[in-house]
């Protein structure tokens, strides 16, 4: 599984390397890159920074330091980590989220509400922004506000669990049961109600099922 993710990191950055990226195709880095995904992936995160320590112009690898940083709870060298992501590649949009999350943490909430609506301006559709800014808005005393931004993260997740059952539908004729199932139970638990793509969602349920006996 390390060396599938090796030699994806390596196709990725190696076709499409940047700015800060001079060394991506360094096979050491992205050893060291791999390596520290996967302890960031099972949660250890001071493991994950130590090994990415001296990375610091390779903007994935700076990335996912801040994140492991901020995980750990280490803040201020969470945002060093962050800031040097913007500064290498200023329309990172993940490196500003957590830095909103941080300011957030560090009870600057005006700081934080600001950045966010920044976010919001140039990503309306993101989930993980919309419902960043209604904990914003619940914090500050506007529930009205924060109840409009999850209705809209949850009308997007209902589009993507409309996704998942088309694919499943094609995945089904295609003849694979079993990963036609999996994505109508991925499906079902996106949705944030009861609504006519759930029943549907049931519908091909039951008719795959019932095929596969």
């Amino acid at each position: 599984m390390k060396a599938m993710m090796l030699a994806v990191i390596t196709l990725i950055f190696c076709s499409c390397g940047g700015k800060g990226d001079a060394i991506s195709t360094d096979p050491q880095t992205l050893r060291l890159y791999a390596n520290a995904h996967e302890l960031y992936s099972n949660g250890q995160f001071p493991e994950a920074v130590a090994l990415l320590e001296e990375l610091n112009n390779f903007t994935p690898a700076l990335m996912l330091r801040g994140k492991a940083q901020y995980f750990s709870g280490d803040y201020a060298r969470a945002e060093k980590s962050l800031d040097r992501v913007i500064k290498l590649r200023p329309g990172n949009f993940d490196a500003k989220l957590y830095i909103a999350r941080i300011l957030r943490e560090r009870g600057e909430s005006e700081k934080a509400q600001r950045l966010t609506e920044e976010l919001l301006a140039d990503n309306p559709h993101d989930v993980r922004v919309l419902r960043f800014a209604a904990s914003l808005a619940m914090e500050q005393g506007d529930p009205a506000g924060a109840l409009a931004l999850l209705d809209q993260a949850a009308e997007l997740t209902a589009d993507g669990a409309m996704a998942l059952l088309e694919r499943a539908r094609i995945r089904w004729i295609a003849g694979k049961g079993d990963e036609a199932l999996e994505d109508l139970s991925r499906a079902r638990a996106m949705l944030p109600w009861e609504t006519p793509i759930a029943r549907s969602i049931n519908q091909l349920e039951s008719r795959i099922t019932e095929a596969m006996q």
